[in-house]
Parts: C-alpha cells; structure tokens; sequence
C-alpha cells in the first residue's frame, strides 16, 4: 500500500516539475557613468584660503595651482569673498575677462595705492597727446620744406628762361627794333613821276 502511495505520487510530481516555465533571461548590462574627475590638487585660491577645494568650485578655472601670485594680487586689494561674488554673479563667457581686469587692476594698486589704474591712464594720455603734438610739428616741417623746394625749382626755371631765350622770342624782339614802314610816293614829284611814265612804255590793255 505504501509503496503503491509512493508511485502515484512520483507519477503526479514528475509531468509538473516538467511543465515548469524556463528561467528568465539574463538582463542586458547597463552602460556605466564616467567616474567623476579627481582633483589631483587644491587650486591657488584654496591652497592660499587653506580649505578643502570642492568639485564645483568657482575659483579653480582661473586661479590654478600653478599660478598663485596671480591670486594673491587678487586677494590682497578685493579679498576672497568680494571675487567669489564677483564671479558668481557673472556668466562663465566672462568671468575669465573679469578675473584678469581684477588682476590688473589689483596689479596697478599696489604700483601706485593713490590712483591705481587711473593713474596708469592719465600717463598714458599724457604721452599720447605728446606724441600728437611731435607728429603735427613734424608734419609742418615738411609742409615747410616741399614749399621751399617748389620756390626752389620755379626760380631755376626763371634763370634758365632768362638766360636761354627761346627761338620766337627773338625773333619778335628783332622784329620790334626794326623802323616801321614809311611810304616813299611823297618823296617823288610830278616831273619824276612824268618821266616815270613816259620811260616805261605803256600799252592800252584794249584795242
């Protein structure tokens, strides 16, 4: 009996463990994201401030490791927080341009702690105008110069004129001296002018 039990149940069992669904597939595997780059130092700016530089900081771009005096011109004229907000206010297209106005501008103070850059300007204003003023003079000099040269070469063409006259000149200067042309009938008298006639002899032109 028991062992007529156990077949029916191996019978049973068997057609469902072969009826059972087949095992899923494998899922495809997923494209890994990029590591996120690693700092391999602090930048100038906090280095110099001793804090931890973060991923995203703001002043890494453009005071790097390698450079920081350019950072501590910076600092010593506007201070970190004043160029953190400075840059954080400005779009990235440009902030480079400001951190280097600020650097120059840094740069110009510590040259010159009255004026800063508007002392820088006026000198070169300065010189400007003084270059203006030279290049005016120099340009009147030789307004000058062609002037005289052009007197220079109409005189030579006068003495030469003078000294060489042309051809019709002289001619109408010879003609000028000559006397003028006197009629010479009134020196002649009726007697002169009867002999005249009669030794030249004189045909009628009809018949």
């Amino acid at each position: 009996m028991g062992i007529e039990m156990d077949y029916k149940i191996k019978t049973t069992t068997s057609p469902s463990s072969s009826c059972s669904p087949p095992p899923p597939p494998p899922l495809p595997s997923q494209p890994q994201s990029p590591p996120s780059p690693v700092v391999v130092s602090p930048c100038a700016a906090c280095k110099i401030l001793r804090r931890r530089c973060v991923e995203k900081c703001v002043l890494a771009p453009y005071f790097p490791p390698t450079d920081p005096l350019k950072f501590t011109i910076a600092h010593r004229v506007f201070g970190a927080s004043n160029i953190i907000k400075f840059l954080q206010e400005l779009p990235e297209s440009q902030r480079a341009d400001a951190v280097s106005s600020m650097v120059y501008e840094a740069n110009a103070r510590i040259r010159d702690p009255v004026y800063g850059c508007a002392g820088a300007i006026c000198q070169l204003q300065k010189q400007v105008s003084e270059l203006q003023g030279q290049l005016a003079k120099a340009q009147a000099e030789l307004v000058n110069m062609q002037c005289q040269q052009a007197n220079l070469v109409a005189l030579i063409c006068m003495e030469m004129s003078q000294s060489h006259p042309e051809p019709h000149s002289m001619v109408a200067s010879q003609s000028a001296q000559l006397p003028p042309h006197e009629d010479m009938s009134c020196l002649l008298d009726d007697n002169s002018m009867n002999n005249l006639g009669s030794a030249w002899p004189w045909e009628p032109l009809w018949t």
